[in-house]
């Protein structure tokens, strides 16, 4: 992580030319027998429009997509608060794959959204909008329970649906309306003459009430409070209400009426009263995005300090927590420290202040002791994803690429499909002198992109400068097989 605190991909329009291609890539990835015959009926879990396999390959070609929109947030410490929040809820969840793709999308609107292959993607704008952390749990929970109850293969279903080609077209008009806008993802889905934007946008109201019921009790055995839902409903409505015309992205594919709203109540009220405290770790996320969406510096550090100034560090710790990072993000790193390092004096070890501070160092020049501080709070914390991350980049700025590297490589072996792991890894070993290495960790990383030829040549370069014989030289003939006839015939390139 660099001096800022969030390091963001730039959030770009995409024309609906592009758009349309997308679909098209999207039909192309399927065999073309399935497209030619007639799908079964659904017929509850068990059954489905597609199988699951082929569910699995459209949802790693919608990853590709999403890799190559840069539209993400690439921010650990909030990846890993929501990773952390997934597993919570994941117990509860009816599903008998629990492997979840998460996506963070770099926008400060309102949504969600989850599509075959087990993709759930978020909206950083979620955190803002929604003020308590059961509030924002109540939307995860509502999109787990579409997804564990395949309501997107319903839907086709429903409108008679019957190719891949369509359901590929389907997906990524869903996918890039939550990524751009809605008008840009109607222009892909009407390419491929699928639906009409409105059926395709829009979950029925049957496939909402019984997502609704499945997310509160994913709450509720998840041990959060199921109130949050319909609280969170009703501020949505208030939104709405205030923009006028303007219909928030998330209540056009999820309409809301008032009358599912007092639903809601009634089936959160027949559960027993619990309340239940809102993790720090949301608020600490919370403050972190907001800084990210305020549009200066000044003005985020003007907004934490009134939010100080009403609060104490202990009272709310999050306020305190949000003027650092805004003082870091406007280029005060010292006054960023200080406040950093009495906030870990209440609270030792604490992650995200460890982290934060180290990001504070690195951005003053003092990387001998931000690696220092993530190397202690790593034997504390072993394998925590947000000090590894920290501590790769402190040991890129001290010089130890070596080091790096292994760290880095550790981190692929447990987040292989993380890309930008596999983009800085290239990085390390080119500051190694390890050229095969930068080629292997070039070619992963095309192969998430869904550039098959780019990681074919890599890999090929790779070989081509690896001693025959080595473990090493067959681990790289190996994945070339493994490859197989892609490497030819697809393009993951913009």
């Amino acid at each position: 992580m660099t001096a800022k605190p969030i390091r963001s991909s730039q959030y770009r329009r995409l024309t609906a030319t592009g758009l349309l291609s997308c679909a098209l890539l999207f039909s192309a990835a399927l065999p073309t027998d399935a497209q030619e015959r007639d799908l079964p009926t659904i017929g509850g879990l068990g059954g489905g429009l597609i199988s699951e396999q082929q569910e699995a390959e459209i949802g790693q070609q919608v990853l590709a997509y999403l890799r190559r929109s840069e539209a993400r947030v690439e921010d650990p410490l909030a990846e890993d608060y929501l990773q952390s929040l997934i597993f919570r809820l994941l117990p509860a969840v009816p599903l008998n794959d629990k492997n979840i793709h998460l996506v963070l999308i770099d926008s400060p609107e309102l949504n969600a959204f989850a599509v075959p292959g087990n993709i759930v993607g978020v909206n950083a704008g979620l955190f803002l909008h929604a003020n308590s952390e059961q509030a924002f749990s109540s939307v995860v929970a509502h999109e787990l329970a579409h997804l564990s109850q395949r309501h997107f293969a319903r839907r086709l279903e429903q409108q008679q649906t019957s190719t891949p080609m369509a359901l590929a077209g389907m997906i990524a008009g869903i996918v890039l309306s939550a990524v751009t806008k809605s008008d840009l993802g109607i222009a892909a889905i009407a390419g491929t003459q699928a639906l009409t934007a409105q059926n395709m946008l829009q979950y029925s109201r049957a496939h909402e009430k019984e997502a609704d019921r499945i997310g509160l009790e994913i709450m509720v055995n998840s041990g959060l409070d199921p109130k949050g839902m319909p609280q969170m409903f009703e501020e949505m409505m208030r939104e709405n209400r205030l923009q006028g015309n303007q219909v928030p992205e998330y209540l056009s594919t999820h309409p809301l009426t008032q009358s599912r709203v007092s639903d809601t109540w009634a089936r959160a009220e027949q559960y027993p009263n619990r309340r239940t405290e809102d993790t720090l770790e949301y608020h600490l996320s919370r403050a972190r995005l907001q800084v990210h969406y305020l549009r200066t510096p000044e003005l985020a550090i003007e907004h934490f300090k009134q939010l100080t100034a009403q609060a104490t560090l202990q009272t709310n710790p999050a306020a305190s927590y949000g003027l650092a990072v805004a003082l870091l993000s406007g280029g005060r790193a010292a006054d960023a420290e200080q406040l950093l390092r009495d906030m870990l004096l209440h609270q030792p070890g604490r992650i995200t202040y460890t982290v934060t501070l180290a990001e504070a160092l690195l951005a003053q020049g003092q990387s001998e002791e931000a690696n220092q501080l993530t190397r202690q709070a790593l034997t504390r914390n072993p394998n925590n994803f947000p000090i590894s991350d920290m501590l790769a980049r402190t040991e890129l700025a001290i010089g130890d690429s070596a080091a790096a590297v292994a760290t880095l490589k550790r981190l692929t072996r447990e987040q292989p499909g993380k890309e930008t792991l596999w983009r800085r890894l290239a990085e390390a070993e080119g500051q190694a002198r390890n050229i095969v290495g930068v080629h292997q960790a070039r070619a992963e990383y095309a192969l998430l992109m869904g550039d098959y030829p780019a990681a074919r040549r890599q890999l090929l370069q790779a070989q081509d400068k690896e001693p025959p014989g080595t473990p090493n030289y067959q681990a790289i003939t190996e994945r070339l097989t493994a490859l197989g006839s892609r490497g030819g015939t697809q393009s993951g390139s913009n």
